[in-house]
């Protein structure tokens, strides 16, 4: 008995002074002072973090916070408690390793039941804990809507294996990186639970939505907890406010208002769109709406799901054929329209001039399927918000000025020469 403890300590000494050598000097010093903190609130005499002030600390909720515990816990030698080499270990796999060791940690934290399969259930309460930690702990970002956006998330994971004397089947690790993929907030989320909660931990960031006080919030295509699905498409400063620039059933179906508003606004802005199907989705335009006769924009933009499932889908850099927005041509090769992805008359997603029908095909420039359920569809709302980045709220950059309809008619002359404008302003 005494020389397996022995071999165990040994063990657990060779790997502490590993990963002690991921971290410098100064980190490691920073490191010891926190623990130190929170062991002389733990009443363990400074050996270990109790269970309680862990969970205050780090402040994860729920089965997902009991199960980070039990696994950092079981690094160190101090039943019950969390210790200095415990922490160091796991933060050094965690935060410091390779991708594939952060991924296999994040794959056993998620199975909260820690029987070694990761199932329906575990995920149901992996996003309980999320919605707890981030939106009922934070009263600017709103409780959302957390039956129907949990609902949608699930259903863009994939349980593939059968686990011997499981009932459900559950993911493989395969599986759940596919999953963080197409959820990169849940991925942001998950890989910074440890650091410390006043870093401005990444998935944890919710956008402040902005919009007019005369429309309900049942109303909005958008929550926040959908805002927070989308934000994990950005680099982290991205996620800040959002502004509502234009909804139909506000302004109108109508293409020149939409044109109007958010040409005036935010150059970076989120298009979603409900079908009459009920299903929901949209696009990240990174550049501003203005008038092209060909694709245009970077490789930032991305399409998504938001119901009923949840899924982000970005370039694969097969093309640059990105963002589009054409209007009066009379080029049957030029579709008058907003879209991303694909070809003309053949998009990733696709809303005619009129905004009274649309597409969506697979496409070689997103990964992913198409968004609706139906190749052609109809939209019965559209809404559209800007992205203003942190700092823009007081000092926004200066915008070409005048609308796309009126920056349009300078090149009338010239369009009409070649052919390709319609003879009627």
């Amino acid at each position: 008995m005494g020389n397996s403890q022995g071999s165990s300590s040994s063990a657990s000494s060779a790997r502490f002074v590993t990963a002690s050598r991921a971290f410098s000097k100064q980190a490691l010093d920073d490191l010891r002072a926190r623990f130190a903190s929170l062991a002389a609130q733990s009443g363990t005499q400074g050996r270990a973090i109790s269970r309680p002030v862990f969970l205050e600390y780090f402040g994860v909720r729920g089965a997902l916070g009991d199960r980070l515990f039990q696994l950092v816990a079981k690094e160190g030698s101090e039943e019950g408690g969390v210790t200095f080499e415990g922490l160091i270990i796991c933060k050094a796999t965690y935060e410091r390793g390779t991708r594939d060791e952060a991924d296999e940690f994040i794959f056993q934290l998620c199975d909260v039941m820690g029987d070694g399969a990761l199932t329906r259930s575990d995920l149901e309460s992996v996003l309980t804990s999320i919605h707890e930690t981030i939106f009922e702990n934070n009263k600017e970002a709103g409780d959302g809507s957390n039956k129907r956006t949990s609902e949608a998330f699930l259903n863009s994971a994939v349980f593939s294996t059968n686990a011997e004397g499981v009932s459900e089947k559950s993911m493989s690790l395969s599986d759940f990186r596919n999953w963080c993929i197409v959820m990169p907030s849940l991925r942001k989320f998950l890989g910074s639970l440890l650091m410390p909660p006043d870093s401005g931990r990444a998935g944890f960031q919710v956008p402040l939505l902005h919009y007019p006080e005369n429309i309900s919030s049942e109303l909005l295509l958008l929550n926040k907890e959908y805002a927070w699905h989308i934000g994990g498409g950005f680099s982290q400063h991205d996620v800040q406010e959002w502004r509502l620039l234009y909804h139909s059933s506000l302004h109108g179906q109508s293409f020149s208002t939409f044109l109007g508003n958010v040409t005036n606004g935010d150059a970076q802005t989120v298009l979603i769109i409900k079908d009459a199907e009920g299903s929901i989705y949209g696009a990240y335009a990174s550049q501003p709406w203005e008038r092209h006769s060909d694709f245009y924009g970077d490789m930032k933009t991305f399409l998504f799901k938001l119901y009923p499932e949840a899924s982000i889908f970005r370039p694969t850099g097969a093309n640059k054929n990105l963002q589009w927005c054409a209007t009066n041509f009379t080029s049957e090769n030029i579709p008058n329209g907003i879209g991303f992805g694909g070809k003309p008359h053949h998009f990733g997603l696709f809303l005619s001039a009129g905004f009274d029908q649309g597409h969506s095909f697979t496409s070689s420039t997103f990964t992913g399927p198409p968004l609706s359920s139906t190749n052609r569809f109809r939209p019965e709302v559209i809404e559209c918000w800007g992205i203003q980045v942190k700092g823009s709220l007081d000092e926004k950059p200066e915008l070409v000025k005048g609308t796309v309809l009126e920056r349009f008619k300078e090149d009338r002359n010239m369009l009409k020469l070649i052919g390709m404008a319609s003879a009627s302003d």
